[in-house]
């Protein structure tokens, strides 16, 4: 065990170095301190650098750049420099505190795990069990390293914790069943009888309609398939007056609020668009914005009579949250995909080309929705829960007579300072 450690420590130690001297990498890096200024030191912006950044056309990280670009590089350390490119951070709970390490409760994925530091434990006083911690964990030899912690939550602050969590969970779906495969089996599981029921209530895998039925359609579909009856939707299918693309105000939400806007749906914005309510037999249920518009561009005769098309061709194909499947259903649908993709993003791909060049993290990585993900996450059931309790609770005049220590006059049984009085 001391053995590996010191080679894994030579191997970071290696990486350090490699962003600062490699040609390539080098001034990247050097722009990159530029942009994050004095908001972490070095140690820290070397760690968020080397696993979080991505670089060329083809979004190579940087400990595979590492092994490409190191000469005589030892099979030790690049079996090393492999699994650290596997690496995943996010929240946990700790459980535990061991000897070289920590019993750490992911609240993503709902697995616990043993992890062995790579520095004393000395360096982590103050973290304590019920703390929340933010930090990053690889994989070598069936042993579940520590990399880091960036960040802690004291145990008061689960709610926070939870909706870290969430947010993580929209951004990257995959961490949810990541390093977790019985997760992954009951998702895939779920996924198949879910769209059988999706296809016998609409006819297909795919419906479109304006953003202000689109909520409705979602929640009448939910209550058939958890046992309801099939009630008839046919008043809330709509058609925008014109197909155009445009941006959405609402879909620019602050993290502080990100939740509470999003549980809000489709019909709390302003203005009217399409929406496509799409379920892949293999990733799950979507509601994707402009699908019906994106449609429209390979359908018409002319295609720029359509307001915005090229921001809504360059939309779908660079927008993270929209997978590969997506888009091959609507190229699978019109036999001049291809060709109008190429003339209106000025490129000569073929399909498999501009799949590789715009959805690649799809291509390579199975991606499950983050719609779908969410509603098998405790996280995010303990997160609603969260936020109806406080939507509910009674607004009440507060006497200052009231002492920290006292029942709270709310009717909650909590401590006054640990619920109303926690926010005044």
């Amino acid at each position: 065990m001391q053995e590996e450690l010191k080679e894994i420590n030579e191997v970071i130690k290696n990486l350090a170095e490699f962003i600062q001297k490699d040609n390539n990498v080098k001034p990247d890096f050097e722009e990159y301190l530029k942009t994050i200024g004095n908001a972490m030191n070095i140690q820290a912006a070397c760690f968020n650098y080397i696993f979080e950044r991505r670089l060329g056309e083809d979004l190579k990280s940087i400990p595979q750049l590492y092994i490409e670009n190191t000469s005589k590089l030892l099979p030790v350390h690049k079996k090393i420099a492999e699994s650290l490119n596997t690496s995943f951070a996010t929240i946990y709970e700790v459980k535990k505190i061991l000897k070289n390490g920590f019993e750490l409760y992911n609240v993503i994925n709902e697995k616990l795990y043993d992890v062995t530091s790579l520095v004393k434990m000395t360096s982590f006083r103050g973290v304590g069990c019920g703390q929340y911690v933010i930090a990053r964990v690889f994989k070598y030899k069936k042993v579940y390293y520590l990399l880091e912690i960036s960040g802690v939550l004291s145990a008061s602050k689960r709610d926070d914790a939870l909706r870290y969590a969430v947010a993580k969970i929209i951004e990257n779906p995959e961490q949810v069943y990541l390093d977790n495969p019985e997760k992954l089996k009951e998702l895939e599981k779920d996924i198949k009888k879910i769209h059988k029921k999706f296809v016998e209530y609409f006819g297909s895998d795919i419906v479109i309609t304006t953003n202000k039925y689109a909520d409705d359609l979602i929640g009448m579909f939910n209550d058939y398939a958890e046992g309801g009856e099939k009630l008839d939707y046919s008043d809330k299918i709509h058609f925008p007056d014109e197909y155009k693309y445009f941006s959405v105000s609402e879909f620019n939400n602050s993290y502080e609020n990100f939740l509470e806007n999003s549980l809000g749906g489709f019909s709390s914005h302003n203005e009217e668009y399409d929406v496509g309510i799409i379920f892949d037999e293999e990733l799950g249920m979507y509601a994707v914005p402009f699908f019906g518009t994106f449609n429209k561009i390979f359908e018409v005769k002319d295609y720029t009579k359509i307001i915005n098309y090229d921001k809504c061709v360059n939309y779908f194909l660079t927008n993270d949250k929209f997978s590969a499947n997506i888009i091959k259903k609507v190229a699978d649908k019109h036999d001049n995909f291809v060709k109008v993709v190429n003339d209106i993003m000025g490129t000569h791909l073929s399909f498999d080309e501009m799949m590789e060049k715009y959805k690649s993290r799809y291509v390579n990585h199975k991606i499950i929705s983050s719609t779908t993900v969410l509603y098998k996450s405790k996280a995010f059931s303990s997160t609603l829960g969260i936020i109806e309790e406080e939507e509910n609770r009674p607004k009440i005049q507060i006497d200052s007579k009231i002492g920290r220590n006292d029942p709270c006059p709310c009717g909650s049984g909590k401590k006054y300072k640990k619920c109303c009085g926690a926010a005044l």
